[in-house]
């Protein structure tokens, strides 16, 4: 094992105490594992509060601050934050307009999520909760029942942060949030397994010169494995996979997202490739973001979301917004 680490132990501590030494703007609970953009609670704004495994930074913490969420809670690699970091994050960001819960589709979170939906609100915060569900390679995985939860969850969190910092209340943010979600879908790519620090070893077996498609952010089994592809087979493979379930009737916000191993020479060059199967079948791409930021530790691989896009999405994508991990505007 060739990891930059002390121990597994100590890997999302060391991590959180890292993040709170390069972002003054956040405020970094090491011991309770909640990170909080530091002008929180915002006067007259809905907050927004997500979080899950780590292992898939920058999602979620990279994703704090203004535009985009108010507060993450970090759990153990690939394992659920416990209700009580919810709790205390919704208690941190509630300004008393409400508290939006952003919840992937896996088991561990979605229970965990709800628990502390109950607990806020015994404590006087108004949470609602949007689940989001855009993996279309499998119906049903080892971590969820139904879709699992991906790089829908970067246009969910932006998009309804936008609306939020416009000032809309609850519903009118969670029902944003619930559409993003409901126009977005993805298809992953394995080119590599996944390594935990805990384990130290892979946690599954990909065989050299195989792929596996549709491959969960978790190293979760996809659809199939074949011989190792080409970038534009993986392309047509995918993007087609994902156009014929989404069915778009207008242009699209498009994600290429890496799993964390793949650099940025080849997902660029992988982004060539998703717009061209887009522009044969006649899809309109209105905004691309090409990089890694739904990730799987060091899995080697890539992904591609597409959500249909009005000329709101469109307008509340193009929205300022200052994280660690996504900026521009202002």
């Amino acid at each position: 094992m060739r990891m930059l680490i002390n121990v597994p132990e100590t890997v999302v501590a060391d991590a959180l105490r890292g993040i709170a030494a390069a972002h003054p703007e956040l405020t970094v609970d090491v011991e309770n594992r909640v990170v909080v953009r530091r002008d929180a609670p915002v006067a007259g704004k809905v907050a927004l509060v997500s979080g899950g495994g780590s292992g898939h930074e920058p999602l979620h913490a990279g994703f704090v601050g203004p535009g985009m969420l108010s507060a993450a809670c970090p759990g153990e690699v690939f394992t659920s934050p416990v209700p009580d970091q919810m709790v205390r994050a919704a208690a941190a960001v509630d300004s008393g307009e409400g508290v939006l819960f952003v919840v992937k589709n896996y088991t561990g979170d979605v229970l965990n999520f709800e628990m502390a939906a109950e607990l806020a609100d015994e404590e006087g915060v108004r949470v609602a909760q949007v689940l989001v569900d855009d993996d279309i390679a499998v119906s049903d995985s080892l971590y969820t029942a139904g879709r699992r939860g991906t790089g829908a969850t970067l246009f969910v969190e932006k998009i309804a942060g936008a609306a939020a910092d416009e000032g809309a209340p609850l519903d009118r943010v969670a029902a944003l949030a619930r559409r993003v979600n409901e126009s977005s879908r993805s298809f992953g790519v394995a080119l590599s397994s996944v390594t935990t620090p805990a384990k130290g070893s892979p946690t599954f077996d990909l065989p050299a010169g195989e792929l596996e498609l549709g491959v969960g952010i978790h190293g979760e089994p996809g659809r199939e494995r074949r011989a190792m592809m080409t970038s534009g087979e993986i392309a047509d493979y995918a993007v087609n996979a994902v156009l014929d379930d989404l069915r778009p009737g207008g242009p699209v916000l498009v994600l290429v997202n890496g799993m964390g191993s793949t650099p940025l020479l080849e997902l660029y060059g992988f982004n060539a490739e998703v717009q061209r199967v887009l522009a044969e079948r006649g899809v309109v791409a209105a905004r691309t973001l090409v990089g890694n930021y739904v990730t799987s530790l060091d899995m080697a691989g890539c992904s591609v979301t597409l959500c249909q896009a009005d000329e709101e999405l469109v307008r509340l994508w193009d929205a300022p917004v200052q994280t660690p991990a996504l900026r521009w505007g202002r």
